[in-house]
């Protein structure tokens, strides 16, 4: 035995390189067909499943961008909206300030500043629906294509 020990640390020592006296002679096996096959589906389900969940993120990104599209243009139409009103509200406004200033009776105000109270209360009112409307439009708009993929989704899963 000690001869074999003293021929090994020869030629550990004639080696190439440092980690030589680990390397340990591997005993050559082949790895049973089932155990290739478990292997070889586990790899292809592992695709599948990788190629489904890209997809889905594919899908909810897509989703997303149009989304916010979609509430980017209808907060720019109520922004416009708003813009109108503001200058469609000060105009009204610097209107009947040049009339009231150039009134000549107390019944002249009275009556300018009535008309101008009920035209204003119009337009807010106006104003408000148009609002209304456009805030809905935003809404239904900005919410339906993810509700619709939520409740396709729901579908999808209670056929699987």
């Amino acid at each position: 035995m000690a001869t074999t020990t003293a021929k090994t640390s020869r030629t550990t020592r004639a080696g190439n390189g440092p980690f030589d006296a680990f390397t340990f002679p591997a005993p050559a096996f082949e790895i049973p067909a089932a155990f290739r096959e478990f292997a070889e589906s586990s790899a292809t389900q592992a695709r599948e499943a990788y190629d489904r969940v890209k997809s889905a993120a594919e899908e909810a990104t897509g989703l997303v961008e149009g989304t916010l599209e979609t509430a980017r243009e209808g907060a720019f139409a109520i922004g416009v909206k708003a813009i109108d009103a503001a200058k469609s509200n000060s105009d009204a406004s610097f209107a009947f300030a040049r009339d009231f200033f150039g009134a000549r009776t107390a019944s002249e105000l009275i009556e300018l500043q009535s008309t101008f109270a009920r035209k204003q209360f119009e337009a807010f009112t106006s104003q408000f629906k148009e609002f209304q409307a456009l805030t809905e439009k935003l809404v239904t708009d900005t919410t339906r294509p993810v509700a619709e993929k939520v409740e396709k989704t729901f579908k999808d899963l209670k056929v699987a």
